[in-house]
């Protein structure tokens, strides 16, 4: 069932993904600024920011099979009218209608995910699902730029709407929701764990760890759209690598990722399982890489080596990347388990404000910038100063023990 749920993350990046490795050819061929290409990236994530609100309302009104099936049609379907009708217009509605699709389903893909795991061994299954977008852009990514290089961009979008449709007749005979997160029904829910009285949400959204730790996310989410964006833009304008290999390194820093999320959450759980206290293995851990990564990306912009600059975007990324997953196992520690979508649901809508930022931003950078790759350069060394303090924030402040005690202490009494 896990793997079902990363396979559709894996689609969701590779919608992703499509955008950054297309980018070029839409500029060429529609005639589009930079900063044009950044607002229709920022206008997906505001889109998929206002979806993220709604991720507990769907939880509560449809089944987790049949509210994930229509957001993966939806998906499927969104980008097809940009084939057929090529302008800034399409592209902009297409993008919004995927964007505002894809923001309910990363709360709800981790929610199917964690009714299948202890609530002390998610970190791992988060792992995963975090890991689906550097399996996205180091599987799917070549892929596509394979399939745009040699048969247009329009086959690229045309590729990811038939695998989606394939993913949705498998999921439609495959799903069952798990015993740990209770469900709406018992048919849907059978031998789930006795509920817990929900709590005034403002309870569990004001806590210090979900305030900082979504402001950490964030900034790491910033990165995230910045590399899926403008990343393949950056190698070949800025470092001048040809459009198809531009395409291919976009596996570099996603391959630094999903080792650092693997080896990361495995070294947390397995730590956590010994009874290492939470704030440790899924706070401060995780924030000091964040911390080391940020540190690595603000050298960017001295690097002179082409190659040299890949290697050190790569680390920068990767180390960071281990936030993802950890920060997402850790809010849904401190809400009781029947609010766990709904938690998610706003900890990664206003994550996604950072996607709303960084590429409109980097767009901004590359267009004042005297030279494209310096723009580019300067926009990562930005990115890592920003996650970086917020790191700090969340060492300071963020105790997911201390706050599952204020937040649920009186429902569990």
């Amino acid at each position: 069932m896990t793997a079902l749920l990363v396979v559709l993350y894996i689609i969701n990046y590779g919608d992703k993904a499509a955008f950054g490795i297309i980018a070029q050819s839409l500029k060429d061929e529609l005639s589009m600024s930079a900063a044009q290409i950044g607002l229709v990236g920022s206008l997906f994530f505001f889109a998929f920011t206002v979806g993220g609100f709604f991720a507990g309302a769907l939880n509560k009104w449809l089944s987790l099979r049949t509210v994930l099936f229509v957001l993966a049609i939806v998906w499927a379907f969104a980008m097809l009218p940009l084939v057929f009708a090529a302008s800034v217009g399409v592209l902009m509605v297409s993008r919004f209608v995927l964007g505002l699709a894809e923001g309910p389903s990363s709360a709800l893909i981790h929610t199917a995910a964690y009714s299948w795991h202890e609530p002390e061994k998610r970190g791992f299954p988060s792992a995963l699902l975090s890991g689906a977008a550097s399996v996205s852009k180091i599987a799917l990514a070549p892929l596509l730029a394979w399939i745009a290089y040699s048969f247009g961009w329009r086959s690229a979008l045309i590729f990811m709407s038939v695998i989606g449709i394939v993913w949705c007749f498998i999921w439609l005979r495959t799903w069952q929701v798990g015993p740990y997160v209770p469900g709406k029904s018992t048919s849907e829910n059978a031998g789930s764990q006795a509920e817990e009285p929900r709590v005034p949400w403002r309870r569990i959204l004001l806590t210090r760890t979900f305030i900082s730790l979504t402001l950490l996310v964030a900034s790491l989410y910033a990165l995230v759209t910045v590399v899926l964006t403008w990343l393949p833009s950056y190698f070949e304008v800025g470092l001048g690598y040809s459009r198809l290999n531009s395409g291919v390194l976009l596996a570099a820093p996603s391959l630094a990722g999903l080792i650092s999320m693997v080896s990361g959450t495995l070294l947390s759980d397995r730590l956590s399982a010994k009874g290492w206290p939470t704030r440790a293995v899924r706070i401060v851990f995780p924030a000091l890489c964040a911390f080391i990564g940020g540190a690595v990306l603000f050298i960017v912009p001295i690097i002179t080596t082409p190659l040299a600059a890949v290697i050190v975007i790569s680390i920068g990324y990767g180390i960071g990347a281990v936030v993802l997953p950890l920060a997402n196992a850790a809010v849904s520690q401190i809400c009781p388990p029947a609010q766990t979508a709904g938690t998610l649901g706003v900890c990664l809508a206003l994550m996604a404000i950072g996607g709303l930022v960084g590429p409109y931003v980097t767009g901004l950078i590359v267009d004042a910038a005297s030279d494209p790759g310096l723009g580019y350069a300067t926009a990562f060394r930005i990115m890592g100063i920003v996650s970086g303090v917020c790191a700090v924030l969340a060492i300071v402040l963020a105790d997911p023990d201390r706050d599952k005690q204020l937040v649920r202490g009186k429902a569990s009494a």
